[in-house]
């Protein structure tokens, strides 16, 4: 089976899947301040060059009226360059749900994270290429640093997080993946070539039982493709393995949760400290 063929099918299929339980909209968590005095300078963006506004930021559209949600540091300073994390949705699921569901933005924001979160769209490759532009749109409006850009999200949002590193049009776009709950089994990602080692960190829950097992074969293909010894792991804390001896910048974790499916996994901590720091896991 071609590789278009594959990825219309699993992700048409996907889409289909009950979304996580909605919660009721109390409005976004606390945002953190982060050290800008102890911070690493990447980049920088001249003053008055960045429109994006401190804080809270619903309802920004990307083009073919994709919808995100932007949250900055509380302290936000629009002159440095920041890293990115979007975070893909579940199916049915809003950005604003996504954001209640995963609890991410204090963690992120105190990390010094600009944080997406997208809306859900049908899965297919057009739209995966269309979520694939929304850090650039981000880029525009805020102080980013392009080339420190990591994606998350759950179900068909770990789908779309593992597809942008693997499609031909859009491998370029993450510099470090998260998948949770993704809809690719090892053998699927065998019709793909590996790329340049890239730090990936692969969540999958062990009651999920619409993908039994996906997250440990994902998380095995990755060790391969980032030239880690696949026979040797390291236990880290709360059910977290890193693969050892792998290439320089291809530190790969595999996080095995304890709920079923619908359920985003308890690894906030060692995802911000991973999606920051990936070469402490090397």
């Amino acid at each position: 089976m071609g590789k278009t063929t594959f990825i219309l099918r699993i992700l048409v299929w996907i889409s289909l899947l009950s979304p996580l339980t909605a919660c009721r909209d109390t409005g976004p968590p606390p945002l953190a301040e982060y050290d800008y005095a102890n911070a690493m300078v990447t980049g920088r963006c001249e003053t008055g060059t960045r429109a994006g506004q401190t804080g809270v930021n619903d309802g920004e559209a990307a083009g073919d009226g994709m919808r995100f949600h932007v949250r900055t540091p509380a302290n936000y300073d629009a002159t440095f360059a920041h890293p990115l994390l979007v975070v893909y949705a579940a199916a049915g699921q809003s950005g604003l749900a996504l954001e209640r569901t995963t609890g991410l933005t204090a963690a992120a924001t105190g990390a010094g994270f600009v944080v997406v979160y997208a809306d859900h769209r049908p899965l297919g490759i057009p739209s995966i290429e269309q979520l694939a532009t929304i850090p650039g749109v981000v880029a525009k409006k805020w102080c980013i640093d392009e080339k420190r850009v990591s994606v998350t999200g759950h179900s068909d949002g770990g789908t779309v997080a593992l597809a942008l590193a693997v499609l031909d049009r859009t491998r370029q776009v993450p510099a470090a993946i998260a998948p949770s709950a993704a809809g690719w089994t090892g053998k699927d990602l065998e019709a793909y070539q590996c790329r340049a080692p890239l730090p990936v960190m692969v969540m999958h829950n062990r009651q999920d039982s619409v993908f039994p097992g996906w997250g440990a074969q994902t998380a095995a293909w990755w060790a391969t493709c980032n030239r880690c010894d696949n026979a040797k792991k390291k236990s880290l804390e709360g059910g977290c393995l890193a693969y050892q001896q792998c290439a320089a910048g291809g530190a790969t974790l595999y996080c095995e949760g304890s709920g079923g499916h619908r359920d985003w996994p308890n690894f906030n901590r060692v995802l911000i400290e991973f999606l920051s720091h990936p070469e402490k896991f090397l």
